[in-house]
């Protein structure tokens, strides 16, 4: 019997005597993150697993009156819970999330943080930096990791970034992102160029890349020079729009300079689009207008832990990647099989203009690349067949710390 039949025979979580494990599920925000590493799989759990799961979602576990500031916690839920399970900081802020892991270890239940790519440092550029080092976020968020229960993150080199700071009863898992492919916004049939006339080089992104974009300054306005700017289109995704009603502007104004770094060089010229953003289970549509995919990114240490999600995007609609060399990318992106791998740095234009023209150029070449990552997708990023690792990692604390001596586990 497989590891996912398993699951779905387990009548109970094993070894507690027929019972469901309960895991209450601390909702931090509705970002990406926190849909990909918490909402998502939580829902999965109990479509696929009921029989030996039950996951139930919180927003405030606390019950704080946010106009008196006063707790009010549902003794019930935590009393139900066996786990408490949360994500990267709460937008309730670092205390908040301290009160709540501090609440659930009082009451002897175990409490899991995962994290997509929280570190304990920012480099300089990112907009969040200042507030990250004025909240002492760095200090805390080792504390958070030290006194978790379980902690599990994206990839390898994080994990190993982090391990340090992992307490001796705490037990460390990589669990990789992964997408909903029964949502029909994965499902849409490839947009297609009349008579191929061109060819669709597209970037999706967040509002967090202003020094990620200077690894592709320019780069499209080159490549128009190689390949005939009429035989290529360029799209870009992500653009928040402007809220009449909010005097926050600023994600838009980022979204501004984006094309002025990327689009450098253009005239009268633009073969190229700047598109909305759209919410994270509705997103996937934007990669059925994509031929080749693009993730330029700066080497630091908090991109260097980032998941590669766009590998799960792209290869579902078939479309090969050319990704700078940083996180978990070379994990899967091989050199002419799966896409290209372009070293960062100052030197790096002549690889990203390298890689494109030669795509743009040899359609055949993308299929062959478009086709070898789907085949890696559909195994490894599809969570309606991964999401029992989860129950995996957990039965693994509960046989190895919980029921027997405390292990010092610090492995992957």
């Amino acid at each position: 019997m497989d590891t996912r039949s398993y699951w779905k025979s387990q009548i109970g979580f094993p070894g507690m005597n027929g019972k469901k494990l309960h895991i209450l599920a601390f909702i931090p925000n509705f970002g990406g993150c926190s849909y990909y590493r918490l909402l998502l799989p939580g829902r999965k759990l109990n479509e696929h697993y009921s029989n030996a799961v039950e996951v139930r979602f919180t927003e405030n576990p606390l019950g704080v009156d946010l106009k008196t500031n006063k707790e009010n916690i549902d003794e019930e839920l935590f009393n139900w819970a066996d786990i408490v399970w949360t994500n990267n900081i709460p937008n309730f802020g670092m205390n908040y999330l301290a009160r709540v892991l501090g609440i659930t270890k009082e009451r002897g239940k175990l409490f899991w943080q995962d994290t997509d790519d929280l570190l304990t440092e920012l480099y300089k550029g990112h907009r969040l930096e200042k507030v990250y080092n004025e909240q002492g976020l760095s200090e805390n968020t080792k504390w958070v990791y030290y006194n978790s229960d379980l902690v599990s993150v994206t990839q390898n080199k994080f994990a190993q970034r982090i391990r340090d700071f992992i307490g001796p009863k705490t037990c460390l898992a990589v669990i990789k992102n992964s997408i909903d492919y029964t949502l029909p916004c994965w499902n849409a049939e490839k947009v297609k160029v009349p008579k191929d006339r061109f060819v669709r080089v597209g970037w999706a992104g967040g509002i967090h890349h202003e020094e990620d974009v200077k690894e592709f300054a320019g780069i499209p306005w080159l490549v128009n020079q190689k390949v005939g700017k009429e035989n290529v289109r360029w799209d870009f995704y992500g653009k928040p729009p402007i809220d009449p009603k909010s005097n926050e502007k600023w994600q838009h104004d980022v979204w501004v300079n984006y094309e002025r770094i990327i689009c450098r060089g253009f005239r009268n010229y633009k073969n190229y689009t700047i598109n909305a953003a759209m919410n994270a289970d509705q997103y996937g549509i934007m990669f059925s207008n994509f031929d080749i995919g693009i993730a330029p990114l700066q080497m630091n240490n908090f991109n260097d832990s980032k998941s590669c999600i766009k590998v799960g995007e792209l290869g579902r609609y078939k479309i090969p990647l050319i990704c700078s060399n940083v996180g978990s990318y070379n994990e899967t992106i091989v050199d002419g099989k799966t896409g290209f791998l372009v070293d960062p740095g100052p030197n790096s234009n002549k690889r990203w203009v390298e890689c494109l023209t030669k795509l743009i150029k040899d359609k055949d070449l993308r299929e062959y690349m478009g086709n070898n990552l789907y085949q890696i997708t559909e195994e490894y990023y599809d969570i309606n067949k991964v999401v029992y690792n989860r129950l995996e990692f957990i039965k693994y604390y509960y046989e190895n710390v919980v029921w027997k001596q405390p292990l010092n586990t610090q492995e992957i």
